[in-house]
């Protein structure tokens, strides 16, 4: 088995195939957690998931809530809470209106509280706040700590990682797939493309159009502060990621568009944009305008037409799976999405459909029948 990608979702793929005996290689292009995996805010966030992706993101969080038990290390997992809040009447009616949408369809995570709840939670947020959506289970980690983990816990299965070995060229040639690197070609049977910004290209070379543009997402980290803010901050009116860490820094995200250098694979700060996050975080902690800023970085991800990732077989060739395209939003899913597509290649049954996430549902024609995915016949079944 073949993995491009080495990231999180890469990495959780790779060892999930590995704990059921598959012999895994993976391909990562800089250095594993480089960029979404490695430079994004660290939310474990179910709160405002696009209904399509909840059941993958539920299951995901319950992987998050026993990482240390699954790799051997929590991964800097708080399970903080979440908090979405809402400055106005008709937010607060956005809010409700979400929540009880939810609740139609079966999902009782999202809670809506009132403004005297909101302060309880939190009381040093600004007083003009009236309201909000609780998710109690969400939290926070640290990404280099998660991916390393996850890294770490892959090799002690026997998955053999190549870093600096970005994929040039995919072909499959009889039964197997060739990955041209410019360290060499590597050959497998199935091949996994979880590459981020850089799979859509990969996918193309097999003849799969995906609707996707790279971004460069933006986070910046404060000094430190005296705790104010135990939960993830979000806000209903505008963009905003907001956590304050053990050590008093505070991170401050929330898919802040930066500029880009895509061929040279890298992110650019825009201070402009920063300093508009920037003003949402005094609006609602007056106290923090004096706080000053330690760094700002940026990263890479990849973002589709619909703000849904491509997860699952390829529909053009044999033995290919996807799983890439998460919108800035896709560190919470990858313990969960690296297990559930690992089932997928084998063949095992799961509750949590996939077919949302087809790689083939932005194409014009009628959609192709789900195929039987078989799993190549050196896998073996446990």
């Amino acid at each position: 088995m073949l993995v491009i990608g080495g990231g999180i979702h890469g990495l959780s793929t790779a060892f999930h195939l590995a704990r059921r005996g598959v012999a895994v290689t993976v391909l990562e292009a800089d250095y594993c957690g480089r960029h979404a995996s490695g430079v994004n805010a660290g939310g474990v966030r179910t709160l405002g998931r696009h209904i399509e992706e909840i059941p993958l993101a539920l299951s995901s969080r319950a992987l998050w809530h026993e990482l240390k038990h699954t790799v051997g290390d929590d991964g800097g997992f708080v399970p903080s809470g979440q908090l979405k809040l809402a400055e106005n009447p008709a937010e607060l009616e956005q809010c409700r209106q979400r929540v009880q949408q939810l609740q139609t369809l079966g999902f009782e995570h999202e809670v809506l509280i009132d403004q005297q709840a909101v302060f309880e939670i939190i009381p040093t947020v600004a007083r003009h706040v009236v309201g909000g959506i609780w998710v109690k289970d969400d939290g926070y980690a640290v990404p280099y700590k998660t991916v390393t983990a996850f890294r770490l816990a892959a090799e002690k299965l026997g998955v053999r990682v190549h870093e600096s070995a970005p994929a040039q060229r995919i072909e499959q040639s009889g039964s197997l797939w060739k990955v041209t690197t410019p360290g060499g070609v590597f050959s497998a049977e199935h091949l996994v493309v979880t590459a981020g910004a850089w799979a859509r290209e990969l996918a193309a070379q097999v003849g799969e159009a995906v609707p996707a543009h790279p971004e460069g997402l933006m986070l910046m980290v404060t000094h430190r502060v005296a705790p104010f803010c135990a939960p993830v901050l979000g806000a209903t009116g505008r963009s905003l990621s907001f956590k304050q860490f053990a050590n008093g820094t505070v991170v401050i995200g929330g898919k802040l568009i930066g500029s880009l250098d895509f061929p040279a694979r890298h992110g650019e700060v825009d201070m402009t944009r920063l300093g508009t996050s920037a003003r949402t975080v005094t609006d609602l902690f007056p106290h923090l305008k004096h706080l000053g800023v330690n760094r700002v970085w940026a990263g890479v991800e990849a973002f589709t037409a619909d703000d849904l990732p491509v997860i699952g077989p390829s529909r053009k060739a044999s033995n290919l799976s996807y799983s890439f395209g998460f919108c800035g939003s896709g560190f919470q899913m990858g313990p969960g999405t690296g297990k559930r597509l690992a089932q997928q290649i084998l063949g095992e049954h799961s509750e949590i459909s996939l077919d949302a996430f087809a790689v083939d549902r932005f194409d014009a024609a009628s959609p192709a029948p789900t195929p039987v995915f078989q799993p190549a016949t050196t896998i073996p079944h446990h």
